[in-house]
């Protein structure tokens, strides 16, 4: 992946560009609150925003695309299917109603949210299918592990382009990030700032204080020269901006090998060993 500036991508592994950079909309009011984000992400230069059932807010974010002055061809969306709507033919529900409450005629990226045990195959086979009529222009997952690829990929017909999971400098999970790269699988970091946790974290206040960044930008550049996609959440005109504001300068190997070792395998989030939802 070649950073270059805000418009800069990946190629996934059907050669669709991906942005690198994208907005995040979760727990994002629906509405005004989510529509004044993605006005203020796009009139910065983003281009790839990324919403899901579960948000509750996809009707927001279709509309301000759609108004947008900005051609839908050249905005990046992703959504993905909810847990409860696992399964071949709910699957192919669930999209259609996505697709109607954003108002478009196709998906950029459509990811299974989470790996339901014994539901995620059939879930897979309705996401190919989509990805064969050119309803999605690219299909993944979210938050699966190894072991819960290699069995996607035991009977795929087609291998997931995405993996978006949760990652930061506290779950860094470099063996997944090395088996995603292996089979070509763009990995996707969530809660790349640790929920606004990484100011507390001391060796990224002296990073930012060294390259006159903030501790942000210091870990969200991390993510794009560790080659991943990331797509930082916020509603504030100025966070959005400045989260946007990750070129010009460059972190040292040594720096990002620092960033590497604050690993402790904490999550924010939730556990795909081992979630309730």
């Amino acid at each position: 992946m070649k950073i270059t500036d805000i418009n800069g991508f990946a190629i996934l592994s059907n050669g669709i560009k991906i942005p690198y950079l994208g907005l995040g909309v979760y727990q994002v009011n629906d509405g005004k609150e989510v529509i004044n984000a993605v006005n203020f992400a796009l009139e910065t230069g983003y281009r790839h925003i990324d919403t899901a059932s579960l948000y509750d807010n996809e009707s927001g974010v279709g509309k301000a695309v759609r108004e947008s002055t900005i051609p839908r061809s050249e905005i990046f969306v992703t959504s993905k299917v909810w847990n409860s709507d696992h399964g071949y033919d709910s699957t192919l529900r669930a999209f259609d109603k996505s697709i109607k409450l954003m108002g478009f005629d196709y998906l950029d990226l459509y990811l299974v949210h989470w790996p339901v045990r014994g539901k995620f195959k059939d879930t897979w086979k309705a996401l190919e299918k989509l990805y064969k009529e050119k309803s999605v222009k690219a299909i993944g997952v979210s938050n699966f592990l190894i072991h819960q690829l290699n069995d996607l990929l035991s009977t795929a017909e087609i291998s997931p382009m995405v993996n978006q999971v949760e990652f930061h400098p506290y779950l860094v999970q470099q063996p997944l990030i090395d088996f995603c790269f292996k089979n070509n699988i763009q990995f996707e970091s969530w809660s790349p700032l640790m929920q606004g946790n990484i100011t507390k974290v001391y060796l990224l206040n002296v990073l930012a204080e060294k390259y006159h960044k903030t501790a942000a930008q210091i870990v969200l550049r991390w993510n794009l020269q560790k080659g991943i996609v990331t797509i930082p959440k916020s509603v504030r005109k100025e966070r959005i901006i400045s989260n946007s504001q990750l070129f010009g300068f460059e972190l040292s190997e040594a720096d990002i090998k620092e960033i590497d070792r604050l690993d402790k395998s904490y999550r924010f989030g939730a556990d795909p060993e081992n979630f309730n939802f």
